[in-house]
């Protein structure tokens, strides 16, 4: 079939990420002689300076990685929320909802100490060795993309009256990044450089990397990102407040490891962060699916796909959290998810039907059925990653995420969703050359909920890599951007790939990325405002005309979008037998690149 790209093979290495200065910056090192992990972690720095409006190192990150020979794992680089982070406490700044933006909003941050980890247990190369790519293009500059500068421009008077420190860094000489001029971020490459000199005499490697994450969490950053956290600063309630975050929450908290959640499903097993992501709403999708599926891309198919979604997202909604009991293994049950098929029929369903696994009666939030408004050319799902450099209908901005996957010679593969810190998430800390984070904004402010606010415990994430299993074997680590959308797009480009012909010997990793996609929001919201669009699915035009006048006939309210507008995935695969490494990367957006050889 036609693609807009090959599918890439080669036998030595393949990185896929969203940006291709990332993407050949990890490749870099792999020529070096690193492993998937040295090369995700310096892909992963590079991503915070040329996409700075999608994630940041004060952000967060979900990591699956599968060492050669070993088993799946969780690195968990989302961060909890602060000791002082109390329902009591927002509600008595008359708050019914955490803001989108502003220090409120930010949790411990999460994605540098996890990074740390990996590169201490599993890579091999040193500090300076992986940052150097990152710090060059802060220090003597890069081409931005067109986006980062159209994001800047919407929030262009908030930087200039309010935020004025981020106005410093992403405003010189008063105007926004243009495409084709070198950017730079001297405080950013500075805040590393200081970093890398504090810990050069700590010892060998690890050494340094434990040094490192100390002075992250009680040093000169740390520091610095406790003063930022205590300055009153606009958020988009429309007042300032001073966030939560203080010495104690950053020295307490360190990225972990766990298993993942699994699903296994005609031969693949799909491996995703647990209940404290969104990522089991991927393997209750499929354990919503019949033994035989319709005719791909029929009406039927994407009709059963939207409505078996409807049923996860209800299930997310009510039971997903990191509170102590989440009743996964009901919620995964062949019994319990033949019972909500069930519940699927001809008709586009308009209602938020969450069930009731193991006889537990479901409990939403008050505010999770609000329905969002209907606005020309505004989605209202959030001030978070669904759309990026969008101005909302309040003033907040929404950010977005970024992708990385890496798989190298001697099997070890890797799939990361780097996020949150963005430009427009908090303001820059002027010492540090990057901003705090907004992850608390998809807590609920009512108790009792498994997604509630409450200290020590991390905010339900949307962010939600995958890493796929062959009769046991790891053969696909992929993933998107797209917060509460990249689980459908992610199920879409999975069974795309399962269900359809290979390219060329392989798996047609291009093919099934560049497929038509789409997408529905007959859920709340994960963003501020948190708001839910019963019945809404968007979809690409380029999606069969028949198919789309079907699904209006079923009762969904289709929106057609532009031709290449849903989904921004990434992916690099394995044939453990035949020896062939593969890549691919989403053309969506003119930014995503996979290379390798």
């Amino acid at each position: 079939m036609f693609t807009t790209r090959p599918t890439l093979q080669g036998t030595f290495g393949m990185v896929s990420s969203t940006h291709w200065l990332a993407s050949q910056s990890a490749m870099a090192v792999l020529e070096d002689g690193g492993n998937a992990y040295d090369a995700a972690v310096a892909g992963a720095f590079v991503l915070h300076v040329v996409e700075p409006h999608l994630n940041g190192p004060a952000g967060e990150v979900p990591i699956l990685l599968a060492p050669a020979g070993g088993e799946v794992r969780v690195l968990c680089g989302q961060g909890v929320a602060p000791a002082g982070a109390t329902i009591e406490h927002y509600r008595g700044l008359g708050l019914d909802l955490v803001p989108g933006t502003g220090p409120l909003a930010a949790a411990v941050p999460g994605a540098f100490d996890a990074w740390m980890l990996l590169l201490r247990d599993h890579g091999t190369k040193s500090l300076a060795d992986v940052l150097k790519y990152a710090i060059g293009y802060a220090e003597d500059g890069h081409a931005c993309v067109e986006n980062v500068g159209a994001t800047v421009e919407t929030v262009r008077e908030l930087f200039e009256t309010e935020w004025t420190t981020s106005a410093d860094v992403y405003l010189p000489d008063g105007r926004s990044p243009r495409p084709g001029e070198l950017f730079r971020n001297p405080a950013l490459a500075a805040t590393w450089q200081r970093l890398l000199a504090e810990v050069a005499g700590a010892g060998d490697r690890e050494a340094q990397i434990e040094a490192a994450r100390e002075v992250w969490r009680s040093g000169f950053i740390a520091e610095a990102l406790v003063r930022q956290a205590g300055r009153p600063t606009m958020d988009t309630s429309g007042e300032r407040h001073t966030g939560t975050l203080t010495a104690a929450d950053l020295a307490a908290w360190s990225a972990s490891y766990e298993a993942p959640a699994t699903y296994d499903w005609n031969g693949w097993t799909l491996c995703k962060a647990g209940p404290w992501s969104q990522g089991p709403v991927l393997l209750q999708q499929l354990a919503l699916l019949p033994p035989e599926l319709p005719a791909y891309g029929s009406a039927d198919y994407v009709h059963l796909l939207i409505e078996g979604c409807k049923l996860a997202m209800a299930d997310r909604e009510a039971w997903y959290g990191d509170a102590d009991a989440v009743p996964l293994d009901d919620l995964l049950s062949a019994e319990y998810n033949a019972a909500r098929r069930r519940l699927i029929d001809g008709k586009a369903s308009h209602e938020l039907r969450p069930g009731s696994p193991g006889g537990l009666a479901p409990r939403l939030c008050e505010h999770a059925r609000v329905v969002a408004p209907a606005e020309p050319g505004f989605d209202p799902m959030g001030a978070g990653e669904p759309t990026v450099a969008r101005l909302t209908a309040d003033g907040g901005t929404r950010g977005d995420t970024c992708h990385l996957d890496v798989v190298d010679r001697w099997g070890n593969m890797i799939a990361a969703t780097p996020s949150g810190g963005w430009l427009q998430s908090n303001p820059v800390v002027p010492e540090l050359g990057f901003p705090l984070g907004t992850r608390l904004q998809m807590t609920w402010l009512e108790a009792g909920l498994p997604n509630s606010l409450a200290p020590g415990r991390r905010p339900r994430t949307t962010l939600t890599p995958s890493i796929a299993l062959r009769d046991g074997v790891p053969v696909l680590a992929f993933g998107t951007p797209g917060g509460d959308q990249q689980d459908q797009w992610q199920l879409h480009f999975f069974l795309a790939v399962a269900t359809r012909a290979k390219a060329r010997g392989g798996l047609d990793l291009q093919g099934a990325i560049d497929a038509p996609n789409w997408h529905n929001d007959s859920f709340p919201g994960s963003f501020y405002p948190r708001g839910m669009r019963p019945g809404s699915v968007t979809v690409e035009s380029r999606m069969d005309e028949a198919v789309v006048e079907e699904l209006r006939r079923r009762g969904h309210d289709v929106t057609v979008g532009d031709a290449w507008s849903e989904g921004r995935l990434c992916a690099v695969a394995r044939d453990p037998e035949a020896g062939i490494l593969s890549a691919a990367a989403n053309p969506r957006g003119m930014q995503g690149y996979a290379v390798g050889r």
